[in-house]
This record gives structure tokens, sequence and C-alpha cells, in this order.
């Protein structure tokens, strides 16, 4: 007998300690920024940087983050719900988080970064995207322990059955985006590892946008919605999110090889 689908029946949980919940979305999570602390050591130690504003610069990434990811979800797509129930806006763990929201809550954070340590903005945005592809894999790993984010039914055999939803066998849209965000990763590390010093500022952080909202912006067809305002709309809202942030990725690939010529010139 040919198995034409996954059943997926593991628990959000890993354990429970008293009132205390230990869930796999906060564990990955929290790997996702160990990973990235690292990778940021080795940025720093092989261009001779100060690695004591690392500590400062995670924290600025978490908070930025998670409040702009949070933010982004309540404004995003469901508004009215959460300015009707204002406590609930600090229950991170009920109604999610938006990778758009963090986006720029991430942006914001490191332009008050940069601009408190008079550094490039650019520069490091071309590493900050590194490390926020990798994060983006584990997190939507996250997702799919939490049986959230599911995509639409399907008949391909790697279709999941998330019994905690339903049975119906779906796209695992998570397992799609954290694998193209791994690659993503790899991609990214790899051409700064062999041209960081040839690449102007802003390249890396133009071809992480352009690469991640583009994947994003077709992987949202075979998602559910999240939403009921989305039903019937032609694109749904992480489309429409993501064509910007494309726009703008494109916009700084240009930007640097204009910059590159310019200094080859001179």
């Amino acid at each position: 007998m040919i198995i034409t689908y996954i059943t997926w029946s593991v628990s959000p949980e890993i354990l429970n300690i008293g009132p205390i919940s230990v869930r796999w979305y906060g564990l990955l999570f929290a790997l996702a920024f160990i990973a990235g602390y690292k990778i940021f050591e080795w940025f720093y130690q092989r261009e001779n940087k100060p690695k004591a504003d690392i500590e400062q610069l995670a924290i600025y990434m978490i908070f930025g983050t998670v409040i702009g990811a949070r933010l982004g979800h309540i404004l995003f797509y469901n508004p009215e719900y959460y300015f009707s129930h204002p406590l609930e806006i600090l229950m991170v763990w009920k109604g999610g988080l938006a990778s758009h929201g963090a986006a720029i809550g991430i942006l914001i954070a490191l332009y008050l970064y940069v601009k408190k340590k008079k550094e490039s903005f650019l520069w490091l945005m071309d590493r900050i995207v590194i490390v926020v592809a990798l994060g983006g894999s584990f997190i939507r790993l996250g997702n799919l322990f939490n049986s959230e984010i599911i995509g639409k039914p399907a008949t391909v055999p790697w279709a999941f059955i998330f019994t905690r939803i339903d049975n119906v066998p779906r796209h695992p849209t998570q397992l799609y985006e954290s694998l193209a965000y791994l690659i993503i990763f790899f991609i990214l590390i790899i051409i700064y590892k062999n041209k960081y010093k040839q690449l102007s500022n802003g390249f890396l952080f133009g071809l992480f946008l352009i690469l991640v909202f583009t994947f994003r912006f077709f992987v949202e067809f075979l998602k559910e919605v999240q939403e009921p305002f989305e039903l019937g709309m032609t694109l749904d809202m992480g489309q429409i999110l993501s064509i910007p942030f494309v726009l703008v990725g494109v916009y700084f690939i240009v930007r640097a090889l204009k910059m590159k010529r310019i200094n080859k010139k001179d």
C-alpha cells in the first residue's frame, strides 16, 4: 500500500513544568537568535569589528523582531479585534506573529542602533539579512509544530494531515518556506564569504528582499487564508505586503551595482 500523505499529530508543547509550558516554537525561536549571534561573531571577527557591540545589537534585534511581528499581525490582519481586546495584544502566544511586521520592526530597530553607534545602516543590513534568512527557516519549523499557517488541500504524496485542524491532506507550506529560507541563507552566506570585499553596501540586503518576498508572494497561492477578510481577494494580505519589499530590493540591487561602477571609475 502506497502512503499518499503524512499524518502530523505532534504536540506543540515539549513539556510542562507546573504552569510553565515549553513549546517547540519558543525553542526554535531561541535557537534562531543563538545561531544568528554566533554567525555575527564570525562576521565581526572576520572584519575586525568590536565584539562588544554584538550583545547590544542582539537586544535591538530581539525587541525589533518580536514587537514588529506582533504589531504587524495586529495591524495587518485583525486590528478591530485587538483594539477591542487590548490586553490580548501582549499575549503573543495567541493570534500569532507576522513576518512582514517583523521585517519592518527589524528595520526600525537597526536604524535606531546605527544612529546611536554611527555605523553604516546598509553595511549592517547586508549581514543581518543572512541571519534573518536562517532565523526564518527555524521559525517556519516552529509554525509546523504549531500546526499553523497551513496550506490548501493537496493530492501531492508529501501532503500533511494536520490532525489538530482537520483530516484533510494539505500542502505543508511551513516546510516549503523553511526550506526556501534555508536555501536563501546559504546563497547569501556563500556570496558574503567569497565577495564581501567587492560588494557595494546594500547588495545582499536587496537580494534578500527579492528572493524572500518573491518566494513569499508565490507560496501564498498554496496557503489557506489567515483571516476571514481575505476570502474572495485576488491577492491575500501577505502577497500585497510582499510587493513593496520586492521593489525596495530591486532599488538596492540597482543602487549597489551603480555604486560599484562609480567606484571602479574612481
